[in-house]
């Protein structure tokens, strides 16, 4: 409990009002309280002088100077104002607070290693990152039989999707079947290994393989001639590449590089690729693929595929009706079937759960079913005849078993060739992987390590590449399959890879058969998903009209020109966006208002002031302890329902921006007050940094023209010495107005303006060339705030900067402006700005002389629990635990808030009006 120095008698700490200043009575060599007084009359002065604008007498420029008395000295002594920094101010309150010092000091290197880096250098920290690196060993321990099934199923299925897939994908690709049932089983084995998602399914893609078609195209038209460079060689050393760039990344935790593409940016491009993989497959769903370029631009592959609609053959039964089979059994299992099931079998729960399971299973194995059916069509019209005798175009021979394993010697020929068109290449493995294992693991509740996923996609893409494989990443419908089938780890994918083998070395007689405008199907129905929707696209508008704007013209320039191009903007896109946002921030300049907290109250539309049930207007600063927030009764609380007890009867100071109508911060009915006269507050709304800093100081410099005058007078400096950016008034050379008596139009606008009638023509008064009278009654810049709450950062430029805004205001108010600075969250951008001499007493730029009375301090209330206090409890207590009573929290100690010896420095921004500004 604090102790009355005076008295020595302990005084309780809830009548902070009756606390007095350490009595001052032994020291004679001064008279404190005539000194305060004649300091008082020295303000009052002062601030009538300028408020009034009366300088027909003295100038403006000629400031009081309290530091010119001699007593004034002894005075700081008395206070201890160049050492202890407790300032207070005694204009408001009847007593000086005592307050506890708390002496903060900057942060170190040392203290920053010990934070932040120190558990990344240690053993421990280099065995966790050994074994992150392979999670399965710390799930694989816990497997059970009943995760075996569910994997087993899971894999299965997903197993019977892929295979025809796979050679679809391929198909793309212009590459052989074989390839993409290679790069699909090696992809899932490996997966499982180094996987943090058990729903991503890798393999072949619908995006991926048509960038790697691209790749293929331009590597192979510089070799035309050349029999060393085959399109299944391009293929494997882009893996390598994508693979080793991949794992790279991962092993360096480079994955936060991925977050700079947002996810409009990706939609885009997603949507925009799956629009040119549909057009590109319906030449051969119709039968004349080879009628058709389907690798130049979009609109040219659409208006060349239309003009051939005549040259349409007997492939198209093969690939319309499979198609409509697809569309009409995905829409049946879906939907209407499920709604069909639910009314016949209200009543029987059984029935309705055999059911929902076989339109689940139906739907998943519909590609493999469709593909049987008319494979074995196919069958019956074309076996035992040649390639010109068979009415329609069939996949051909598939070589059985894994005929191409071996070590792979890229050249390097080829892997310069394919440099120009590798960012793009890895920008659709990454992402579109990303983007897949965060959605699943945000829906499923479980954590996905980006680096980690980086980590596992190299090395499947590195060990493909002794498998012939060509780029793989993860399917979006093959993994929202994978986690409707309830699969439990990423082992689902060793069953998947052993179905793909075992169609590789039994069934590989029968792909021969396979249509390949069904095929076409196939791949027409899988990537019709990867369209974004209307509702997509207004979702977009609604939230963000700008990332609407990216997604569109990614759309269409992926449609009219490239894929590359269309991913190259939408990553630039993402990046300006981001360098515009951090340079254009939405600064705001900051009025009060008064606030209080109600509890348990009803809104009323025809409210009356008359109904207002007893709020206690009170000051910040005047309030009991006991009473800042209202009563607290717990025995009673439920006896008082609408209310005091239930809530805080004291309005207190908010500082809200003066644009709350259009950020709908607050209502638009409330009025803001200005703050008071000299002071400007300004919140900065993101970190302070390089790239915002010259627009937050141009930004603050013109509000304070705007709402304060210079210091000095204009009128009383030369015009020579005059700044040529700020002159002043036009005034009108000595021989034009002789030649032109302008003076006289001068006096008469200025005796028109005053409504004062010009009795004496003849009068030497001249009032345009006056240099002792200054109408401007603004007041004189004093007070800078700077809410730093929302900046989490900062660097050399920007403090350097703030460093020149503070001489530049200091040199346009004629004096030692005051910059306090609120919610500093970042101890490195406190430390900068005390290296720069803010926060603290000092002769250059805040003597002691400038905050007398223009000090205060945030108290913290700290409650002290029989049991436990809040300082020491930890997220496992509860409330029961800690047992916490009414009479508790009359126990508490006072403790000062942040560091007293950086008196402007705050935890909130200060009630200025309380000050002697």
């Amino acid at each position: 409990m604090p102790t009355d120095k005076k008295n020595d008698t302990t005084v309780d700490n809830r009548d902070l009002d009756n606390i007095e200043l350490s009595s001052y009575s032994n020291s004679n060599t001064v008279d404190l309280e005539a000194l305060e007084e004649e300091y008082d009359q020295y303000k009052k002065e002062e601030e009538i002088e300028y408020i009034s604008g009366n300088y027909l007498n003295s100038s403006p420029t000629q400031n009081i100077n309290v530091t010119s008395n001699p007593k004034y000295e002894e005075y700081k002594k008395l206070k201890h104002l160049d050492q202890s920094y407790n300032y207070v101010s005694t204009e408001y309150l009847d007593t000086d607070y005592l307050i506890p010092a708390h002496n903060e000091n900057i942060i170190t290197f040392k203290e920053y290693y010990n934070h932040s880096l120190k558990e990344y250098f240690t053993f421990n920290a280099a065995k966790n990152y050994a074994l992150s690196i392979f999670p399965i060993i710390h799930w694989l321990p816990f497997y059970n039989f009943n995760w075996f099934i569910s994997d087993l199923i899971a894999g299965i299925t997903i197993g019977c999707v892929l295979v025809p897939q796979s050679m679809s994908y391929a198909q793309i690709a212009t590459l052989d079947p074989q390839y993409g049932l290679y790069s699909s089983f090696i992809g899932a084995f490996v997966y499982a290994l180094f996987a943090t998602s058990k729903d991503v399914c890798i393999g072949p893609v619908a995006v991926m393989s048509l960038e790697t078609a691209k790749v293929i195209a331009d590597v192979s038209s510089h070799f035309q001639n050349d029999p060393d460079v085959t399109g299944p060689i391009i293929a494997t050393t882009l893996a390598l590449l994508c693979g080793g760039i991949a794992a790279a990344v991962g092993f360096l935790r480079l994955g936060f590089l991925v977050e700079l593409i947002s996810l409009n940016a990706v939609t885009g491009f997603m949507t925009g690729s799956a629009f040119n993989i549909l057009w590109g497959q319906v030449p051969g769903l119709m039968g004349y693929s080879k009628l058709v370029n389907t690798r130049q631009a979009t609109y040219k592959v659409v208006i060349d595929t239309l003009k051939h609609l005549p040259d349409t053959k007997l492939d198209a039964v093969f690939g319309l009706i499979p198609l409509f089979i697809l569309y009409v059994v995905k829409w049946w299992c879906t939907n209407y079937g499920l709604q069909l099931a639910e009314k016949q079998f209200s009543s029987n729960e059984r029935y309705r759960f055999y059911l929902k399971k076989f339109y689940f299973y139906t739907n998943a194995m519909r590609n493999a079913v469709v593909i049987i059916i008319f494979t074995a069509i196919s069958w019956s019209i074309t076996r035992n005849k040649s390639s010109s005798e068979r009415p329609i175009t069939v996949l051909g021979t598939v070589p059985s078993g894994l005929k191409d394993i071996g070590v792979f010697k890229p050249q390097t020929k080829i892997v310069q060739k394919i440099g120009p068109q590798l960012p793009a290449s890895i920008i659709v493995l990454l992402l579109e992987h990303i983007a897949i294992a965060k959605s699943f693991g945000r829906i499923n509740d479980y954590k996905i390590v980006p680096d980690q996923e980086l980590i596992a996609i190299g090395i499947s893409n590195l060990v493909g590449t002794f498998f012939s494989a060509y780029p793989a990443t993860g399917s979006f419908s093959r993994s929202a399959l994978n986690a409707k089938c309830n699969v439990k780890t990423p082992l689902s994918g060793i069953f998947t890879g052993g179905c793909v083998l075992l169609a590789l070395y039994c069934l590989t007689g029968a792909f021969f058969y396979i249509p390949k405008a069904t095929l076409s199907a196939v791949i027409i129905h899988a990537v019709s998903d990867l369209i974004a929707s209307y509702q997509t696209t207004l979702s977009f508008w609604n939230m963000n009209p700008l990332d609407t704007l990216c997604f569109l013209v990614t759309v269409l320039i992926t449609v009219f020109s490239s894929i590359e191009n269309g991913i190259y903007f939408a990553m630039c896109y993402s990046c300006a966006l981001f360098i515009f946002r951090s340079a254009f921030p939405a600064g705001k300049f900051l009025g009060r208002i008064e606030i209080a907290e109600v509890i348990n109250a009803t809104p009323k539309d025809d409210f009356q002031m008359d109904n207002f049930n007893g709020f206690e207007t009170s000051e910040y600063n005047n309030f009991p302890a006991d009473q800042s927030y209202g009563k607290f009764d717990i025995a009673n609380k439920n006896t008082h329902k609408y209310n005091s007890p239930h809530c805080s009867k004291n309005f207190y100071t908010k500082w809200v921006p003066f644009d709350h109508t259009y950020t709908k911060e607050l209502n638009k009915d409330v009025e803001i007050l200005e703050p008071p006269p000299g002071v400007i507050v300004y919140r900065l709304s993101d970190s302070f940094i390089y790239l915002n800093c010259s627009r937050h100081f141009d930004t603050i410099f013109d509000e304070v023209k705007r709402k304060t005058k210079r210091g000095k007078f204009i009128g009383n400096i030369k015009k020579s010495q005059r700044p040529w950016n700020d002159p002043g008034e036009w005034e009108a050379p000595t021989w034009m107005t002789k030649k032109f008596s302008i003076r006289n139009l001068f006096k008469r606008k200025q005796e028109a303006e005053s409504n004062v009638p010009n009795e004496d023509a003849s009068t030497d008064l001249d009032i345009s060339n006056n240099k002792d009278i200054d109408m401007d009654h603004r007041p004189v810049l004093q007070v800078i705030c700077l809410d730093f709450s929302q900046v989490s950062q900062t660097d050399n430029t920007a403090l350097q900067s703030l460093f020149d805004l503070r001489k530049s205001v200091n040199s346009y108010a004629d004096r030692q402006v005051e910059f306090h600075f609120c919610g500093i969250i970042s101890p490195w951008v406190k430390r900068g700005l005390i290296k720069l001499g803010f926060g603290t007493v000092n002769e250059a730029y805040s003597d002691a002389s400038t905050i007398v009375g223009h000090v205060s301090y945030h108290i913290v209330k700290n409650p002290t629990f029989r049991n436990k206090s809040f300082s020491s409890h930890t997220s496992e207590d509860t409330i029961s635990d800690m047992n916490i009573e009414a009479k508790d929290y009359n126990n508490y100690s006072i403790e000062a808030a942040s560091g007293t010896n950086y008196p402007f420095f705050h935890i909130d921004i200060p009630n200025f009006s309380k000050w002697d500004v």
